[in-house]
């Protein structure tokens, strides 16, 4: 009971200390993520609040900082393109950041581009798998996969392991394309980039991978929707498994590399670090993620009524993920 005594106290001295340290909102986390939340950002700033600071770590480096701790010296948000891993739970709560605010945002593609110089393809999970994987067969040219491929070099910009994106490819992309007998292995090894050259992870800022395939036409590029979307005269989709990625396939899953995207909030920081309930209110507010939403413009793919509807209710109550 003295040591639980000890750390609330412990708590409310570092939040009061945040009070006084801090009037400026941190945000950490994806870089798919980024551009919607440093938009809804400004959008505080404009109502009074300074506006948060919004930082592009990637979702796994992003949780680390997150859940490194409560109190002025740690973010008090983080954007993420999967959902919190078991082990970023345990994480946080051995560091004391045990009342956690999950809010979906909306959905996102991962598209897998090239410049609209080059030809516009069609890939399945298998072909993707065998261009990418460490345990596959390693081809250096596409036509060596399917002679319907061009015959290019294999060249594609991949997100680093501190990626979410980069976790969802895996899960829907390397996973389910994987040769039968490494699955039966080991299906870990499935997940594997190869590391002679043909991926590059080339890290967390998609804007240079998105000006690097508009100077490279043979090159291909990995990261979400938005990026596709608002540069639609420089790249192109490929088509997955015959479905192109678009606002509706990607809204209905039939898009096979779609996901939901989510940000995360430590409830011991609001009402402390000032803006930060308001910053939530603006997140789910009708203007932002509706379905005739600003963060539509700007790439997001909204989801259901009945999810936004959820979302709301999850934050005028201000609930908190089971730990």
């Amino acid at each position: 009971m003295i040591r639980k005594f000890a750390a609330v106290a412990a708590g409310a001295l570092l939040l009061s200390t945040a009070a006084q340290a801090r009037d400026q909102i941190q945000i950490v986390g994806s870089s798919t993520v980024y551009p919607f939340t440093t938009i809804v950002a400004e959008k505080l700033g404009q109502k009074g609040f300074k506006t948060p600071i919004v930082e592009s770590t990637g979702t796994g480096g992003g949780m680390k900082l997150f859940c490194a701790g409560v109190g002025p010296n740690f973010p008090d948000m983080t954007n993420a393109s999967r959902a919190i891993k078991g082990s970023e739970k345990e994480l946080c709560a051995s560091n004391g950041v045990t009342d956690i605010i999950e809010l979906q945002v909306g959905n996102d593609g991962i598209a897998f581009a090239n410049s609209v110089k080059a030809q516009k393809l069609n890939f399945t999970a298998e072909q993707l798998w065998m261009a990418m994987a460490e345990k596959g067969p390693k081809p250096t040219r596409w036509n060596e996969i399917d002679p319907a491929l061009p015959n290019v070099e294999i060249k594609i910009l991949a997100p680093p392991p501190t990626s979410g994106t980069r976790d969802a490819w895996n899960s829907l992309i390397m996973s389910k394309g994987c040769d039968s007998a490494v699955k039966s292995a080991d299906k870990d090894e499935c997940e594997l980039f190869r590391e002679d050259g043909a991926v590059e992870e080339a890290g967390e800022n998609d804007t240079l991978i998105v000006n690097r395939l508009a100077a490279d036409p043979e090159a291909f590029g990995i990261f979400g929707f938005s990026f596709l979307d608002q540069n639609q005269d420089r790249i192109q989709g490929s088509s997955i498994n015959g479905v192109d990625i678009s606002l509706d396939t990607i809204q209905t899953y039939e898009y096979p590399i779609a996901r939901p995207l989510f940000f995360y909030v430590k409830k011991a920081h609001i009402g402390v670090i000032p803006g930060m309930k308001e910053m939530l209110d603006e997140y789910v507010s009708d203007a932002a993620t509706g379905e005739y939403g600003y963060l539509g413009d700007a790439g997001l793919v909204p989801h259901s009524a009945a999810k936004e509807a959820e979302m709301r209710k999850r934050v005028q109550a201000l609930t908190t993920l089971s730990m």
